[in-house]
């Protein structure tokens, strides 16, 4: 993102943040019904030790400089999550420097690793969820993929687990909880947007979602910034309906950080 970019994105965020927080619940009385809910501006800007028209204009993306300290002064204002306040770091441009784009060259040592994973489904993916590598079990559980040669056949960039998740029907069918696992996906992308300003694939893979999926839209505009955690999946088993309890797990390549090997395992 552009300078200009990210001070909007900024500002979205911290007025998306804003109007979810409850003001009885920061410490506000309640008072004659409001126009929009949420914390209004000067409540905020209080809370944060801000004039009202510094924190006011931070809103608005002006090009003004923000110090770690406000942030973090807006951050425990708004009770943020871990994941939420990094990502506010990063838009106001005080996370650490941002890597290099990712490369989605696979080491051969992993590939075999993710073929003699099977039958445990495994892939690997970079920060955008492309799909790098990825055993016949994994294939198998998309379901109507047809198999390893049906995702090789597709599209680089329609092999990518958030397209593949909001654009096609097979996406909505494979969670039980799918609005749950959608969202969280959502904000992990948010974040991953953060993180690597510098790589066109995220704006390309944001933009194409954005046109494709009318869900993904709805739930982009929420400003939801989430971190992964491994987790128990439940899914259904998109040739024969079964349901599967499985649980999730990601692993970084020591070697090269912007892969993460993703095994699912029987769950015990």
């Amino acid at each position: 993102m552009s300078g200009a970019a990210r001070r909007d994105e900024l500002g979205s965020f911290l007025r998306a943040r804003r109007r979810a927080t409850d003001p009885v619940t920061a410490g506000f009385r309640p008072g004659p019904r409001r126009r929009t809910p949420g914390l209004r501006r000067e409540e905020l800007a209080q809370l944060s030790g801000l004039s009202v028209t510094w924190y006011t204009w931070i809103e608005q993306g002006r090009d003004i400089g923000v110090s770690r300290q406000v942030i973090e002064s807006l951050a425990r204002a708004l009770r943020l999550a871990p994941a939420e306040r990094a990502h506010l770091l990063t838009l106001a441009g005080l996370a650490l420097p941002p890597v290099a784009p990712p490369s989605r060259t696979v080491d051969p040592l992993l590939r075999r690793l993710v073929r003699e994973l099977h039958p445990r489904p495994a892939y690997v993916m970079n920060p955008w969820w492309d799909l790098l590598a990825y055993n016949e079990a994994y294939a198998e559980l998309l379901g109507g993929l047809g198999g390893l040669g049906g995702l090789d056949q597709r599209p680089e960039g329609e092999r990518n687990v958030l397209w593949i998740t909001f654009v096609e029907s097979r996406g909505s069918g494979l969670f039980v909880d799918w609005p749950g696992e959608a969202r969280a996906l959502v904000g992990q992308f948010r974040m991953a947007l953060g993180r690597h300003p510098d790589d066109p694939r995220g704006p390309e893979l944001l933009d194409s979602l954005r046109r494709a999926s009318d869900v993904f839209g709805e739930l982009w505009e929420e400003q939801t910034v989430s971190g992964f955690t491994s987790a128990r999946k439940e899914l259904r088993h998109l040739r024969d309906g079964r349901r599967l309890d499985l649980d999730y797990l990601k692993l970084a390549d020591a070697r090269n950080e912007q892969q993460s090997l993703i095994v699912f395992l029987p769950a015990e």
